[in-house]
């Protein structure tokens, strides 16, 4: 189950924060989703209802449970994995922002919005009814009374106080290179291709997509990812690889296959060569650290 609003940009200022809210979701997870990250400037606000599962954020596994509220921000790597019995479902929202110059008399009044660029990680049980928010912003999206982008911005914009008033300890984390000349929308398609489509990725595709030339396209991956295509795709294809092996009833043959390799040869190379273990190996480890974890809980 899932509804997705990708055709719609909100955007409004708090303080010297422009926001511009680009992507809407609300899904019960049935497959997991392989580690993947955003680029610079970008933040995820991802609220759990109900359900349950885990995430992987920057390796450190976190159990999911309902009126969970998690940030990742610019270059913060998560992992979604829904429980079996019973799936998570996840309202999310994509943030892309820009920062104006700062009046330096009124620095003091924005302490609260340095709080929320400078917290790229934050993940707690919710304490100011975000749900409650949530629930309004869809149901605006898909009733579109009249007004209803007027009141999704005001909405928004409650929603990043919240978040804020739920911040205790904000982390830092090194500031990386503003990025100026990709728009929002290919920011999205780029990384949305290499999240689910990884079977079948292709540099013509992707650039088909963008509306580029594969050159352009290449230049623009290393700048703002700073890894190339071929680096780019590999990553995709090992993060889905990891996740398909945690299902012990699926061949590895399958996976190869998965995952659009052209023989299982090919696909134990790649991995051996990426993870320094084989396949097999992997999911043995994998398989036992999980039940080991499910001991603990």
């Amino acid at each position: 189950m899932k509804t997705s609003y990708n055709n719609i940009s909100v955007s409004f200022t708090m303080e010297y924060i422009k926001f511009n809210a680009l992507h809407f979701v609300f899904e019960r997870f049935l497959r997991s989703i392989p580690s993947h990250s955003h680029s610079d400037n970008s933040y995820e606000i991802h609220y759990i209802p109900f359900g349950h599962g885990k995430v992987r954020i920057n390796q450190e596994l976190y159990q999911v449970v309902p009126n969970t509220l998690y940030i990742t921000g610019p270059f913060i790597e998560h992992e979604q994995i829904p429980d079996k019995d019973d799936p998570m479902a996840e309202y999310c929202i994509y943030f892309k922002i820009d920062k104006k110059k700062r009046d330096i008399k009124k620095k003091i009044d924005s302490s609260y919005m340095e709080l929320f660029e400078t917290t790229h990680f934050w993940f707690g049980q919710d304490q100011q009814n975000i749900h409650s928010i949530m629930q309004k912003i869809f149901s605006e999206l898909e009733l579109k009374y009249v007004g209803y982008m007027k009141q999704i911005e005001v909405l928004l914009q409650q929603l990043v106080i919240s978040l804020i008033r739920n911040y205790v300890n904000p982390q830092e984390i090194t500031t990386h290179n503003k990025f100026t000349d990709l728009s929002y929308s290919k920011y999205f398609i780029i990384e949305e291709y290499f999240l689910y489509e990884y079977k079948s990725l292709s540099l013509d595709t992707l650039s088909d997509r963008l509306g580029l030339s594969t050159r352009q396209t290449e230049r623009l991956i290393i700048r703002h990812y700073g890894k190339t295509f071929l680096q780019k795709r590999t990553e995709a294809k090992m993060s889905a690889a990891a996740i398909l092996l945690m299902d012990p009833n699926k061949r590895i043959s399958e996976i190869a296959s998965d995952l659009g390799y052209s023989s299982v040869e090919h696909f134990s190379t790649a991995f051996r060569r990426y993870y320094n273990t084989s396949a097999r190996e992997y999911r043995k480890n994998s398989l036992n650290i999980s039940a080991e974890q499910k001991n603990d809980i």
